[in-house]
């Protein structure tokens, strides 16, 4: 009992009504020598704030929060956290600014737009990416009906993956030659999903809109008309006709394919290799009144990650994201992309091991080349509708990713035997340029301008 004074007095009131309720024996052969055994390696930091509420939207990429709570991470740290689900985006940006969540899994371009000027203004950080990949692009059964003359046949008869935007191209034509625009769904403006499914139609020369400081519906000179869709609605309003098809994070795509009402045809894995996804969002001043606070929820956090990419732990996973508090989708749609396969058309079942990546390539470190390329779509597309220098985009982003608070989290953990030293990159936080995009375009951060330059559609920067 002496190990555990060195969590704080909630803990210890905590632990001794557990051994009052308890089997004695019980209590004493197997409970506490593990107990001990893991406060013992935890270096328990000053906690500023010990009671916190984290915010979430029902993905499986909110799993590092479900885990970090449910496998004991947060109390680890002193930290005694509820996780509680949101409605809608925007919903989870107003409340972690006006203070009513203090941190909140987040779309990766929410902190980043909130300080670049797009939408409401606020200072918000990152100290931690929560995943890479996880997101598709599904098609309602007709649209596919259409694209799949247009698609290559392997030797299996099944279609050759990854399929580009050009076999959806003749659809939007025939759409438009009758009449019909073409509509199809993303999260948000400021999604991951939005510049991934306007990076897959542009690369076929399918122009998926503009957005301007006076328009902000992004749909000028539009081919595709994308609008705003929650991503638990995706499926029933794919099944609605309102839309045509979505991109969207999982289990929805997954959803589609069980429920027969529409076919994924590419993830985001094809579109950008090992993409950076969703992060964990604090306020600036969050951070700055409780600095040892963010270090542990980040320590927390990194164990999560860890804990989630060893194979042998995500039956368990899927389980426990299974539950109503958390996503609350049927197990065996969740295990369709969480246990390293994907099914595309109903029966063509892949195998994709890194399609939900929460730890390998330093996936939990916040790369600021990662918020860069989120700067270099706004811009592209008119969400920042005036020019930038290119060191506008290092500083603004230097600003909003935190990887300091991230190094400080990892060496605890590092020191207390949690992971290895070679699981912390050395880095000046950019990551080498790479071409890994389904048209094979390069992005190297360091030259933002003239990545943006280097598309045919979008803006163009001197």
């Amino acid at each position: 009992m002496k190990l555990l004074l060195t969590k704080s007095t909630l803990a210890l009131s905590l632990s001794v009504l557990l051994s009052a309720c308890g089997g004695k024996e019980k209590k004493k052969d197997t409970v506490e020598p593990k107990a001990a055994a893991e406060v013992s390696k935890t270096k328990t930091l000053d906690i500023e704030k010990p009671q916190l509420t984290f915010g979430f939207i029902k993905l499986t990429d909110m799993a590092p929060l479900a885990i970090a709570k449910e496998k004991g991470f947060f109390e680890d740290e002193g930290l005694f956290v509820s996780v509680e689900a949101q409605s809608n985006w925007k919903n989870v940006l107003d409340r972690v600014i006006d203070g009513q969540l203090d941190g909140s899994h987040m779309l990766a371009g929410q902190p980043i737009a909130a300080g670049a000027g797009f939408g409401r203004q606020a200072d918000l950080v990152t100290s931690f990416s929560m995943d890479l990949n996880g997101n598709g692009i599904t098609v309602s059964n007709d649209v596919w009906s259409k694209m799949k003359p247009n698609v290559p046949k392997g030797a299996d008869g099944k279609p050759v993956h990854p399929i580009k935007a050009d076999a959806l191209k003749p659809v939007i034509t025939e759409y438009k030659n009758s009449g019909k625009p073409f509509k199809m769904g993303m999260v948000f403006p400021v999604s991951t999903h939005n510049y991934e499914i306007r990076y897959w139609l542009a690369a076929a020369g399918i122009h998926p809109g503009m957005y301007t400081a006076d328009n902000v519906q992004g749909q000028i000179d539009a081919e595709v008309l994308l609008s705003v869709t929650p991503p638990p609605q995706m499926p029933a309003t794919l099944e609605a006709g309102t839309i045509y098809g979505y991109c969207v994070g999982e289990p929805w795509n997954q959803q589609a394919v069980f429920k027969g009402i529409g076919v994924p045809v590419t993830t985001n894995y094809d579109i950008w290799k090992n993409n950076p996804e969703k992060v964990f969002v604090m306020t600036k001043k969050f951070v700055e009144d409780n600095p040892n606070t963010a270090i542990a929820v980040t320590k927390a956090l990194i164990r999560a990650g860890k804990w989630l990419d060893e194979p042998s732990n995500r039956a368990e996973a899927v389980k426990i994201l299974a539950m109503s508090q958390y996503v609350g989708a049927p197990e065996a749609v969740l295990a369709n992309s969480m246990t390293g396969t994907f099914e595309f058309e109903k029966g063509d079942k892949r195998d994709m091991p890194d399609f939900n990546v929460f730890y390998k390539y330093n996936a939990t470190y916040p790369f600021y080349s990662d918020g860069i390329w989120f700067l270099t779509q706004m811009r592209r597309w008119g969400q920042i509708p005036d020019a930038k220098p290119a060191d506008w985009y290092a500083n603004t982003i230097k600003d909003i990713y935190r990887p300091d608070i991230w190094k400080k989290a990892a060496d605890l953990l590092v020191a207390e035997g949690h992971i290895p030293a070679s699981d912390v990159p050395t880095t000046d936080g950019y990551k080498p340029a790479t071409a890994d995009f389904i048209d094979g375009t390069s992005f190297d951060a360091k030259d933002p301008i003239g990545y943006i330059n280097s598309f045919s559609i979008g803006n163009k920067d001197k």
